[in-house]
């Protein structure tokens, strides 16, 4: 559960600097390249394929972990060894916070990844080159209020996922010291803040702008 949450973890930092593209000035170009060349690099689509494994890993593990707590009367959540177990709000919630990131995950990927491979989607043309014209469908997404609201929620969701997730990932794999602790902990907060926030801004720039 730590392994893959932290991998997934590491994936959300690569995938906002590619959808920090849709905030540029120059009519969606910057973007659909960037879809273009996620889509049709060989290493990225090899990984690709372990990040989807890692999805559904942690979706079952959180599952079996969930049925498990539930057995086990008191129980909070993830196993930390040799650490004091700070009961907070997401803690105690992460399989709600989970679930809200997976139906967001599951209505996010038909609109955008779906539609990337799949979908009917017109094309654009820079330098010569075509390119499936996603900024475009991105754009009539986040012009729907109640999208950029869902979007807005579920990104809450998130910053509660992750603000508990960060920390104890580090902890259950038993990496606890009294000089490194702390920094894990403030590396966590901010970014559990930080992350959520950004990607939050996208659609409500868009929208508002």
């Amino acid at each position: 559960m730590s392994l893959t949450g932290l991998f997934l973890i590491s994936f959300l930092v690569v995938h906002l600097m590619g959808n920090l593209q849709l905030l540029k000035d120059d009519g969606g170009m910057s973007f659909n390249i960037y879809a273009r060349f996620m889509t049709s690099n060989p290493i990225i689509k090899t990984t690709s394929y372990l990040l989807y494994a890692t999805f559904l890993i942690h979706i079952l593990q959180s599952l079996l972990l969930t049925l498990k707590n539930r057995r086990a009367r008191g129980a909070q959540g993830y196993a930390i060894s040799g650490a004091h177990k700070e009961v907070t709000w997401s803690s105690k919630n992460m399989g709600l916070l989970g679930t809200i990131v997976f139906f967001f995950l599951v209505i996010h990927m038909k609109n955008f990844w779906y539609e990337m491979h799949w979908g009917a989607i017109g094309e654009s043309t820079y330098d010569g080159e075509t390119y499936k014209d996603l900024y475009t469908v991105v754009r009539f997404a986040f012009a729907q209020a109640w999208y950029v609201a869902l979007y807005v929620v579920a990104m809450g969701g998130l910053a509660f996922h992750l603000h508990h997730g960060f920390q104890s990932a580090f902890q259950t794999l038993g990496l606890n010291h009294h000089k490194y602790t702390p920094a894990i902990q403030l590396a966590g907060k901010a970014y559990s803040l930080v992350v959520p926030a950004l990607y939050a801004l996208i659609p409500l720039y868009m929208y508002f702008a």
